[in-house]
């Protein structure tokens, strides 16, 4: 069974979503670890109930440290150092709520990428999910998911993009503890 690491920053919404993938045996593979550079958030509490051990990241080096088979940024707002990363190479999954390449790299997280995709007037947006590389959202994607945006706002599209994420990050992790994930250059196949 895989073990997977978790790194979040924030409420973890996207985390309870793999907890309770694991939990039901949809995704075959363990959560060991949940870290967080930031102290006291939601996040964390949702890992303890759940006895999985958890981490206050000041050192992000110290991932270096430790054999995950599986890292997963969900909601982690953090640039990886590129030791790690090439550690970790096509190991370390993230989630971005755009369709990269829009609406993505430095200074597009959480409602900023949202307020943009309204400001902008694009028809469609969504989620990604990609394996970290050392730039920002620059790694090969692995899945997209998409909407229509309608007469929306900011806040109105984030809870309905929040909602693909969950179900893209599962059946991306999914895909990745079963093996059906192949890398060539950028490209991304999922075999069935």
């Amino acid at each position: 069974m895989m073990n997977i690491a978790v790194l979040i920053s924030g409420s973890g919404s996207n985390l309870q979503t793999l907890i309770d993938a694991c939990e039901r045996k949809e995704i075959d593979a363990k959560i060991v670890s949940v870290y967080s550079n930031k102290k006291n958030v939601y996040g964390l509490n949702r890992a303890e109930k759940h006895g999985i051990k958890t981490y206050h990241l000041e050192d992000l080096e110290s991932l270096c440290d430790t054999n995950y088979d599986l890292i997963v940024l969900a909601g982690f707002l953090k640039i990886l150092p590129k030791n790690v990363v090439e550690k970790y190479e096509h190991k370390i999954i993230n989630i971005h709520p755009s369709l990269i390449p829009s609406f993505c790299g430095k200074g597009y997280y959480g409602m900023k990428v949202h307020q943009a995709v309204i400001d902008y007037g694009v028809k469609v947006t969504g989620c990604t999910t990609h394996f970290v590389s050392e730039g920002a959202d620059e790694g090969p994607i692995i899945m997209q998911k998409w909407l229509q945006v309608e007469d929306d706002d900011a806040q109105s599209i984030q809870k309905k993009v929040l909602e693909l994420e969950h179900q893209c990050l599962v059946e991306s992790v999914k895909a990745f503890v079963e093996g059906r994930i192949e890398v060539k250059d950028r490209k991304v196949s999922i075999h069935e």
